[in-house]
């Protein structure tokens, strides 16, 4: 009982700082990125260009999924989240002193972009590992709810990313916020880093990785190997994670901005709706998890997926600056559906591919779905915005939750789905 604990703990723990240092930057391209690191244009082109350098970690992500992936399938889960931890605190860290582009012109975005690509690169490695950690120490009939823990820390740290954002924006002058304020998140995440890393260090290796290494060698290359051997399931599991990613993209950092920017909603009033919308993602992943353990995980993915679609027909009717509960309301279904979108992953995702490569199928299928479905969502919806309005950025949603629906229906191995 008290190593299942601390297994919880562990991969609970660094996912929440992980996801933490995620989102501050998220925030902070949808608030203040703009017009400090970019040149002076349009307030929806500074906008668009620091998305853009938020995109850019999605790109690094898979890079860090190969890399991470490869060490983690060979020499164990446990250095490898390690270091990814390491990585990924280090570069949000230094994000608190860079300079702008008004100090010292375009090395300022250079800079931001360097550390972005860490951050993703870190982050790459990040979630496979956390979820193989709970799933491949799991007792049996727990593992998927096991395997939701590391989808925990994405509400946790949103939380504290976005609140902290909150505090500052209450305490501080607009002036003193732009000047200085928005470092202070950055600073903060070395506190957590150390948290997560103490953790994880008491951790030992998983029983299945274990047992892998005990029957075999570790394949020489197992990305190679993953490319080979198990395409289908590499195809379905990217495509499969597409939706919960739009949704929480564009739920997140695309409503931020856009209300703010676009319908001249107050930071402080859409950073609350937001905190208390999150709220029913921790629910939908912990209803998710037990569901799954009770039937199965594509079952519950697919319901997920489903019930996208027709929200992305109505979403855009929550953007309303003289009615903030319809934006609560359609941010929190958004929210909660990610949740079944979301929970699920953990025990469905490790589960198509087998112990030997499974750090680097899980981790590989997760971040490329990550591009598809989330680096370019704040980009496309806030074209999609300002060519044909905000409800069609409701489309993209249903339309990214039909590409997860051909993962999860039609090419995932058939062990993988419902009876």
């Amino acid at each position: 009982m008290v190593k299942h604990r601390r297994v919880l703990v562990a991969s609970l723990a660094g996912t929440t700082v992980e996801f933490y240092d995620f989102y501050i930057y998220a925030t902070a391209a949808s608030l203040v990125f703009g017009p400090l690191f970019f040149p002076a244009t349009s307030p929806t082109a500074q906008l668009m260009a620091a998305y853009a350098s938020f995109a850019l970690a999605f790109l690094a992500r898979p890079l860090g999924a190969a890399v991470f992936g490869h060490y983690g399938d060979r020499i164990g889960r446990k250095s490898t989240l390690v270091a990814s931890l390491m990585l990924m605190g280090g570069s949000t860290f230094l994000i608190a002193f860079l300079p702008t582009y008004a100090m010292i012109g375009w090395v300022a975005p250079l800079l931001l972009c360097i550390l972005r690509f860490g951050q993703g690169f870190g982050l790459g490695g990040e979630w496979g590992g956390a979820a193989l950690l709970a799933v491949e120490n799991a007792p049996p009939g727990w593992r998927a709810r096991f395997g939701m823990m590391p989808q925990l820390g994405a509400p946790l740290g949103f939380v504290a990313a976005n609140g902290l954002f909150l505090l500052l924006g209450l305490w501080l002058s607009d002036a003193q916020f732009m000047a200085w304020g928005w470092r202070l998140p950055f600073l903060a995440s070395a506190l957590l880093v150390i948290i997560g890393l103490w953790v994880r260090l008491k951790m030992g290796e998983t029983p299945e990785f274990k047992a892998a290494l005990e029957a075999e060698p570790p394949a020489a290359v197992p990305l190679a190997e993953l490319l080979t051997r198990h395409v289908r399931a590499t195809v379905a599991g990217t495509l499969a994670v597409v939706c919960c990613f739009a949704l929480f993209y564009i739920s997140t950092a695309f409503a931020l901005g856009y209300a703010t920017v676009n319908i001249g909603m107050a930071r402080s009033e859409v950073l609350t709706i937001q905190l208390a919308a999150i709220l029913m993602l921790a629910l939908g992943i912990i209803v998710a998890g037990w569901w799954s353990d009770m039937r199965s995980a594509s079952r519950v993915l697919i319901a997920g997926c489903a019930a996208t679609v027709p929200l992305g027909i109505v979403f855009g009717a929550g953007f309303d600056a003289a009615n903030p509960l319809a934006l609560f309301l359609i941010l929190a279904m958004s929210l909660l559906l990610m949740g079944f979108t979301y929970g699920p992953l953990g025990e469905w995702l490790t589960a198509l591919f087998p112990p030997r490569v499974r750090y680097s199928g899980s981790s590989f299928a997760f971040n490329v779905g990550g591009i598809i479905g989330g680096a370019m969502a704040p980009i496309a919806a806030q074209y999609l915005v300002s060519t044909h309005g905000v409800g069609a950025v409701g489309l993209y949603l249903s339309g990214a939750a039909v590409i997860s629906l051909i993962g999860l229906v039609w090419l995932a191995p058939k062990d993988s789905q419902p009876d």
